[in-house]
């Protein structure tokens, strides 16, 4: 069974439109300000699908630009852009690596299935340690840090990060699965 998974150059592309343009639409909240930020997940996603680091190197820099646009458009106004913004540079590539690993153990099975949801709760943790993490030590928006106070922190927020990042990555493996099993179909009645 292969345990690997890879796009061809023009279906790369495909998918990065498509991440950028989810991207885009969820972080900065352009048409739905309810929408959850996305980030996350094509974080990981990108890491699957699209695993040269230029790629995540573009990433980064669109994920800055609409953080800039967004702060623009509320006149400056940022409760997180500080100082300690740059812990997201090593937090989404967290995520980017676990979903890189993920790409190189892939399978359709149920060891498959736990390799997905491992590659994505420990890429969200490591995330959530590093940006968290960072924004609560060196932000300056906490008074009286100290690490009892940062860990239950992490145990608040953390369940909700996960959740929302595991639902998009799920609605992503049901429209990957529905592509890959059309794509067979549509070779099989090619070649009957």
């Amino acid at each position: 069974m292969d345990t690997s998974f890879s796009l061809t150059r023009q279906q790369q592309w495909v998918v990065g439109g498509l991440l950028l343009l989810v991207m885009a639409v969820t972080r900065s909240h352009i048409l739905l300000s309810h929408i959850q930020d996305a980030s996350w997940a094509i974080f990981f996603l990108l890491g699957f699908y699209l695993r040269q680091p230029l790629g995540l190197v573009v990433f980064l820099l669109v994920a800055f630009a609409i953080d800039l646009l967004v702060i623009e458009s509320s006149a400056g106004e940022s409760y997180c852009f500080t100082v300690a913004y740059p812990f997201l540079l090593p937090a989404y590539t967290s995520l980017w690596l676990a979903g890189h690993w993920f790409a190189n153990h892939y399978r359709e099975d149920i060891r498959g299935l736990f390799y997905f949801i491992a590659a994505a709760v420990v890429g969200i943790a490591v995330c959530d340690m590093i940006a968290s993490g960072g924004f609560y030590w060196f932000s300056g928006r906490f008074s009286d840090v100290n690490v009892a106070t940062f860990v239950q922190r992490l145990a608040t927020y953390t369940p909700l990060y996960m959740k929302t990042t595991l639902l998009y990555l799920g609605i992503a493996a049901v429209i990957h699965l529905a592509v890959v099993q059309a794509g067979r179909f549509k070779a099989q009645t090619y070649h009957s």
